[in-house]
């Protein structure tokens, strides 16, 4: 019972902490001093800290912002015996969005959309100068290679943020892009997005929660009808995509299960010119016919302006909702608009062949935030994953060679670096799913180019392979399949939780 003595002896000297503060209730982490910095005053809001800059036998810091597709392909790529790499993100993982409308009717679990990101670089939890950080970029000092953040604090007891820097050798900017609403007053109030997963949370909760209430003794008809319409702005793959899973949980399992509603629970796809635009014109077709023939109603109009249970269009139409998803794009966010650096048309930070952004020393940006610079006479390249996961494969190998040549640090010139050839994109093709286990496969490598199109059966099932091969790790691999053979064999989950 020597353990149980000297637990009590030790528990005896120990003092009550009298310092309220939530941060002070842990202990000094003294073993990281020689690599942080930190100020206090009465304020948690103005406490300030940070990483300084790495020492000449330290290995040169890479700090990545964003765990995107292009963050994490580009971490994944990164050689940690050759640098530190410090992630500064909102999320502490990333969301395989291909998968993501399945998740909001139950085919897919959520976590199964999920890969952390110590899953994707090891070296963030083991090295001791590589660290993640959950926190917001506020602004970014390139003159002083600086990053300036703030922590994501969140719940009901909501502390203030804490504010600290980030010193770097390399900075890797790619904080993706946000939902495009065009200045339509009330979309950020009554519709829902579908970037997160928290998105497809929200989405499941609410199309659960009308189902219930539209059962309740007493309601409507009217009302019934509103609550159980779900209307989807925004005929690009997402949109599309989502229609058709909402159509496959309608017809095989509302009508199972919710059969006193079963007739009034309807999908409007709302459109301001085509859907599917950048797909093969028979593709578009076949997509136009399979949605109708699934109970999807198809409306060509642009949203003028979104109440709390209706929207307008512009010819004055009022379409009354239940659910409203928002999907009509992507454009850059407020904080890449007010980081003075180059920009590209469009509003996305500008970048030249090699993806350095011009003017900024050791700054790079991939991903859907950047894009090419007037002077390269190149095009912006789409806001697809397939983009942002090529771009972050070659600017890790990049990074890479110049670390290898000792370029690593922010005080060496890469001038006189053979870093190599530039980023060349070319496209793979695009796919998406219909519902009623059909899909689309167009293979071409760009919109008038020539290449193989399919549609149907055969095409749901490269599809459902395609995306297979490609989730991060073998454990959501497994957790997609599971999820898939489990809600082919006993129909998709339909618990509120």
């Amino acid at each position: 019972m020597s353990w149980f003595r000297n637990l009590s002896k030790f528990s005896t000297i120990t003092k009550p902490l009298t310092n309220t503060h939530p941060f002070h209730h842990f202990p000094p982490l003294t073993f990281l001093s020689h690599h942080f910095t930190t100020t206090t005053d009465n304020h948690a809001s103005s406490h300030h800290g940070g990483l300084e800059p790495t020492k000449p036998h330290e290995k040169p810091r890479v700090v990545v912002l964003g765990t995107g597709w292009a963050g994490c392909r580009l971490m994944k790529g990164l050689d940690p015996e050759i640098y530190d790499i410090v992630c500064v993100s909102p999320r502490n993982h990333m969301v395989f969005t291909p998968l993501l409308a399945s998740t909001c009717v139950g085919t897919l679990e959520f976590r199964t959309v999920a890969e952390p990101v110590t899953r994707i670089q090891p070296a963030i939890s083991r090295e001791p100068g590589s660290y993640f950080f959950l926190a917001n970029c506020a602004s970014v000092d390139t003159h002083n290679h600086v990053v300036k953040c703030e922590t994501v604090t969140e719940g009901t007891q909501k502390l203030d943020p804490w504010k600290f820097t980030v010193s770097y050798d390399k900075l890797v900017i790619a904080l993706g892009a946000q939902p495009i609403t065009f200045g339509i007053n009330g979309v950020h109030e009554h519709a829902i997005f579908l970037r997160e997963v928290y998105h497809a949370q929200e989405i499941r909760r609410k199309l659960l929660l009308n189902l219930m209430l539209s059962d309740v003794p007493g309601i409507s008809e009217e009302e019934k009808r509103r609550l159980l319409h779900c209307v989807v702005v925004g005929g690009g793959p997402t949109g599309v995509e989502f229609s058709g899973e909402l159509s496959d949980f309608i017809m095989r399992d509302v009508r199972q299960r919710y059969s006193h509603v079963k007739d009034d629970i309807h999908v409007t796809l709302i459109e301001a010119s085509e859907i599917l635009s950048s797909f093969d014109d028979r593709l578009r077709r076949y997509a136009t016919k399979q949605l109708i023939k699934s109970g999807v109603r198809l409306v060509r109009g642009t949203v003028k302006d979104v109440e709390d249970k209706k929207i307008i269009l512009n010819d004055g139409t009022e379409v009354p909702y239940g659910l409203l998803v928002w999907s009509t794009g992507v454009g850059p966010s407020p904080l890449i608009r007010s980081l003075d650096l180059p920009k590209s048309p469009g509003g996305r930070i500008g970048v030249d062949e090699w993806l350095r952004v011009p003017s900024a020393e050791d700054v790079f940006a991939i991903g859907d935030c950047s894009g090419y610079v007037e002077s390269t006479g190149k095009p912006t390249l789409p806001a697809l994953a397939q983009v942002a996961e090529r771009q972050g494969k070659y600017l890790a190998n990049l990074l890479n060679k110049i670390g290898k040549a000792n370029g690593g640090r922010r005080a060496n010139s890469v001038e006189d670096i053979e870093i190599g050839d530039p980023f060349v994109y070319k496209h793979l093709g695009s796919m998406a799913t219909v519902g009623s286990y059909k899909a689309l496969v167009d293979l071409r490598h760009s919109k008038e180019g020539k290449g193989l199109s399919l549609a149907g059966f055969i095409s749901w099932f490269i599809w459902r392979s395609a995306y297979l091969t490609r989730v991060i790790s073998w454990r959501n691999r497994f957790y997609v399949a599971i999820n898939w053979a489990t809600t082919l064999v006993f129909g998709r989950d339909i618990s509120r939780i």
